[in-house]
Order: C-alpha cells, then structure tokens, then sequence
C-alpha cells in the first residue's frame, strides 16, 4: 500500500461501500470511516478484506491518511448529519482540500454548504450519484457541481469509477456552480418518479382492463425493451412479473400497494412551482405515491363509492400496442418538462447547463438510463438553443405518431374509472402547449373582476396593463402588476 491514500470516504451502507469497491477496483487506494466504527472492521474483515483498502477509527486520523489535497467523499444521509460531518471534518483540513457531498442532498442546502466551505479555503462538491447499489458497484451515473477548481483534481477517480457508454464516454461530467449537480440529480429523481408511474399505468391497464396476467404482461415488457422504450426501468419490470413466489404464483401480485419515497420527487415540484415551470407528470407522479399511502382509507372509500364496469371488447394486441405508444408519448412529455425545468433554472441561478451532456451522463449506470436518452442528446447536439423537446424534429414526429393511440387509452382509462394520472396530465400538457389560445383570458378578466389585478389586450402590445371597473362600482384604481 502507497503511505497516503488517493480520496477517502466516509459512511459505509449500501452505496458508501459498494463506491469504495468500485474505486479500489479501478486502481485507486481508499481510506474509509463511519462514525459507527465496528462497520469499519466488518468491512475490513469482509468485502474490503485483501484490498488496497484503509481503514481508519477516528476523523484525525482518517483525514492524515489521505495524499493532499486531500479528497473527502461523504456518503450519509442528507440533512443536519451532512452539517455535522463537515463540522468534524474542519479542524483536520487545509487550504485546497476538497469535501465531497454525495448523498441525495437538496440543492439550496448544497449552494449553502459550497459558500460556507470556501469561505474556509477550502473547496466543496455537491454531487449526484445514481445507480443504485448496482451501479455504485460497478459504475454509476455522476453529476458533480460546486467549486469549480475542485473538478481537475477529482475528474480522474469520477470518471473511471463511472459508468461508460457505447464509445467509451464516462457518464460524469461537470454540471456547474453550487448546488448545479444536486439540482440535476433531483431532476433525475424525478423524472424516475414519472417514468415509474407511467409504468405502474400500463400495468393497471393490462391487469384490470384486459385481464391480463403477470406471465403476459412480462411477455410484453420483454418486447417493449427491445424498441424505443428500451430501459432499465423496462427491464426491471420485465424481470419483475417474471418473478415467483415460492407456491409459483407472482410475487408481484403479493406486495402491498402502497409506495414509499424520500423526498427527491417532491422537491422537484418544489421546484417547479417556485420557478413557474409546468412540471405537470412529475408533480401527478408525486401525488400518485401519497394517494397510494393512503391505503386504509381507499379500502374504505372503495365500499362506499362506485364506478363504472370495466369491460374491454376490442382488439387486445392493438390496445397493447396503444399503452406503448401512449407510454412513450408521455415519457417525452415528462423529460421535456424536466430540461424546461433545468432551463429555468440556469437562469435563475446563473448555471451554464449542458443539456446534451446531461443526457449523456443519464445514459448508462442511472436509474432512468434508456435507448430514448441518446436521442435527447442530438437533439441538443443538433439545437443547443432548443426550448423544449416536443419542439425538435424527431421528437415532434414520434409523439405526433402517437398520439392517437394514446387518446384511445386516455378515454378508455376514464371510461372504465382506471385513474391514469400521469398518463392523462402528459396529454394534458402536450394539448395545452401546442394551443395557441388558452381560457386565461377569462381567468385574467376574473382576477381583474375581484381584485383589479390587470389585464394585457390582444389588440394592444405586450407589457401594457388595463383595468375594467366591471361593476360601476370598483372605481378605476389597480393593483400593481406582478408575478410570483
């Protein structure tokens, strides 16, 4: 073993262990720390045993372990822990030292944490890191931000730890400023939420409106992955509906339909709403799980309240063929919004975003890694400028080829009282950009009616407010024009 370590890592669950390995793999030696120190000897003793591993049982002595500047990566959980941590951390490092933050952290606290570490000379990096166990083990999808300085010293031991497309390319690259990374790895999570819903849709639909079992719908899956829906989250569910219990039945059909989340989801509708974005699929997906966990009173409400029969006595294999169409339409209504939302974003916190290279980086090793994200990477290689997906060629023409199929189980979904939010509120939202007049003209009139908050006049240029006294009564004094 070389006297000083490459990068050390503290916090040894799940992914702190597994990214430790995967770095050891690559050549790098790793000195690791866990305030429980027991887990450091486990570790030691077992998958670590043999390895250019060092183990440490004290922050001084963790920190003296490691080559300078020194590299401190943080796998724990996100909140005050994080703070903590830092604080401990502090007295044992110099001037250029780099702390890595590579939990699912929120962004306002990482734009914090990078001020408040500068501001001690020393650098920060707010990073995402998506994979799963999996991934951190064998290669996961990275997106680091915060001090821009830090990135040359860690981009070496980033991207050889990264998952690697077709050409080679590492799936990491630098995102931006502050909390640039952590925002795009809380879009990531997001979008996972809707794809996921999305899925969970077409599932409902093939079980309940077609009465089909787990055997057929894997059989569907199967073929699905190998098209333009071709993804990891198609191919777990796949494999998922493929899978038995021990009396031969689908294990699936066993678990407990209420869903659990850890925040990621909501603080991108967060998000959203804060910056005036549409985040529609996102925000129904988020919902969806906090419906579903509501399971006690559902089977209450399902005695009491009554829908329509369900019944199907169409082509089977046609209807199927409309799911995935209606599937995929939505997934790029929900990626679209989701690189709106990045967008805006940049804008606001004066971050200098690569939406090609964010696709790319989601391409392999992430949760949400698809054939469809390669696609999303020409159309920004092609248009960096382009404001929002649905408007690129190849895109248009795909949900364009869609979207009849995807009406056609909307309206059957509705019809038969099978909610398919998120397949609805995507169609929702692809009727509502593509509408050249929307009814906020009423809306408008209306804030005007009972709170003389102005209105702009078609006939008259954009940036000129007017105000009605629409009883005779209201006088002609307006309130002050403003957007929240």
């Amino acid at each position: 073993m070389k006297a000083k370590s490459d990068i050390g890592l503290v916090g040894l669950a799940v992914m702190g262990e597994n990214l430790v390995l995967n770095m050891e793999s690559k050549g790098f030696q790793v000195s690791v720390y866990n305030r429980t120190t027991q887990k450091v000897d486990d570790f030691l003793n077992a998958r670590a045993k043999g390895k250019n591993i060092v183990g440490t049982h004290s922050v001084e002595e963790f920190v003296n372990s490691l080559e300078k500047p020194r590299k401190v990566m943080m796998m724990i959980k996100a909140g005050d822990a994080v703070d903590k941590t830092i604080e401990s951390l502090l007295p044992y490092l110099e001037q250029g030292d780099i702390i890595i933050d590579g939990g699912n952290t929120h962004f306002p606290d990482t734009n914090r944490r990078t001020a408040y570490v500068e501001s001690k000379g020393l650098l920060y990096i707010g990073t995402g890191v998506s994979g799963g166990e999996e991934g951190a083990l064998l290669g996961p999808s990275i997106m680091p931000g915060g001090s821009p300085k830090a990135w040359p010293i860690v981009k070496p031991i980033f991207q050889a730890i990264s998952a690697k497309v077709e050409d080679g390319s590492p799936c990491c690259d630098w995102v931006g400023e502050n909390g640039a990374g952590h925002f795009v790895k809380m879009v990531h999570n997001g979008i996972e939420y809707g794809d996921m819903q999305l899925i969970c849709e077409a599932y409902q639909l093939m079980k309940e409106l077609l009465g089909m079992n787990a055997d057929e719908m894997h059989n569907v899956f199967a073929e699905w992955n190998k098209g333009d829906l071709d993804s990891y989250l198609i191919e777990i569910t796949r494999d998922i509906l493929g899978y038995k219990d021990e009396d031969g039945s689908a294990l699936v059909e066993k678990i407990l339909d209420t869903a659990g989340q850890k925040g990621t989801g909501k603080w991108t509708g967060v998000a959203a709403l804060d910056l005036g974005v549409p985040l529609t699929l996102i925000g129904e997906a988020v919902f969806a799980r906090c419906l579903s966990a509501q399971k006690d009173e559902r089977v209450i409400a399902s005695k009491v309240l009554s829908g329509p029969a369900k019944s199907f006595s169409g082509d089977k294999k046609a209807f199927v063929n409309d799911i995935m169409q209606a599937l995929f339409a939505s997934k790029l209504v929900s990626y679209a919004q989701g690189y709106v939302l990045m967008r805006e974003a940049a804008k606001e916190y004066g971050w200098d975003l690569n939406n090609g290279g964010i696709a790319l980086m989601w391409r392999g090793g992430c949760i949400i890694r698809s054939v469809f994200l390669g696609k999303i990477k020409e159309a920004f290689d092609k248009n960096p400028d382009l404001t929002n997906l649905l408007l690129d060629p190849y895109f248009k023409s795909k949900i364009e080829a869609a979207q009849a199929g995807w009406r056609r189980v909307v309206a059957a979904a509705i019809t038969n009282g099978i909610p398919v939010p998120a397949l609805s509120t995507a169609l929702g939202y692809f009727d509502g950009y593509r509408s050249e007049r929307l009814p906020a003209n009423l809306l408008q009139a209306q804030r005007d009616y009972f709170g003389a908050h102005t209105y702009e006049r078609v006939d008259k240029p954009r940036g000129e407010f007017f105000h009605t006294n629409w009883t005779g009564r209201g006088g002609t004094t307006a309130s002050s024009t403003y957007n929240v």
